[in-house]
């Protein structure tokens, strides 16, 4: 096959394939993430484990994701005074504009452990947000506009500082986190959510342009 007419074919592939992803709201324990999965952190920027936390319960890749509440023990202990940042990378956390709470902590465990939150635009510039005050709890990001918030931004970097109130020891001491979710949540960049179609159906799909093609080449 002529290789302009290959280039071409797949163009033709990766642009009917390639389209946004139509957002499905999602609930979690009585709170509803209007952007659905992609509401969630997804990196792990840096854990500085705290004390009073075993190998059992010090993998901060628990706090990534969608909550599972508390099954299969994918949480990460914070310990005492440790430190857990996170980044949201297809999406970001912004204000609401209002009072509703924009920013929204998992956290399990019967023991109440506060945490301190900040939150950033690059990583490097943090503003205090408050605190939240263990189990599930939320902030409203808008309550500190003028105080380095600011109104339409987009935070990519959460923070979260266990306060080491010595509610509970070894081997899960300090806050436990299951994850953390954006409730106020906008697209950090748009072209790059996508929805990919399964191997064989794009497989199938090329097959078919491909012998289109083939044929218009031999006429």
């Amino acid at each position: 096959m002529n290789i302009k007419l290959f280039i071409k074919t797949l163009t033709l592939i990766t642009s009917l394939f390639i389209m946004k992803v139509q957002a499905t709201p999602i609930t979690y324990d009585g709170i509803e993430f209007s952007e659905g999965a992609v509401s969630f952190a997804d990196v792990i920027v840096d854990y500085t484990e705290g004390t009073g936390v075993s190998d059992a319960h010090n993998n901060p890749l628990g706090a990534i994701g969608a909550p599972d509440l508390g099954s299969n023990d994918t949480w990460v202990a914070l310990g005492g005074a440790g430190s857990l940042t996170v980044q949201f990378t297809d999406n970001s956390l912004t204000t609401s504009g209002d009072a509703s709470l924009d920013l929204w902590v998992f956290e399990i465990g019967n023991a109440i452990e506060p945490a301190n939150v900040d939150i950033s635009t690059d990583g490097f510039s943090w503003f205090s947000v408050g605190t939240v005050g263990g189990a599930t709890d939320g902030i409203d990001i808008d309550a500190f506009i003028g105080s380095g918030v600011i109104l339409d931004e987009l935070y990519s970097f959460v923070r979260l500082t266990d306060l080491n109130g010595g509610l509970s020891g070894f081997p899960y001491a300090g806050a436990d986190i299951d994850a953390i979710g954006a409730i106020t949540s906008a697209e950090a960049d748009p072209d790059l959510i996508v929805s990919v179609p399964e191997p064989s159906t794009l497989a199938i799909f090329a097959l078919g342009i491909f012998g289109l093609a083939s044929r218009r080449f031999k006429k």
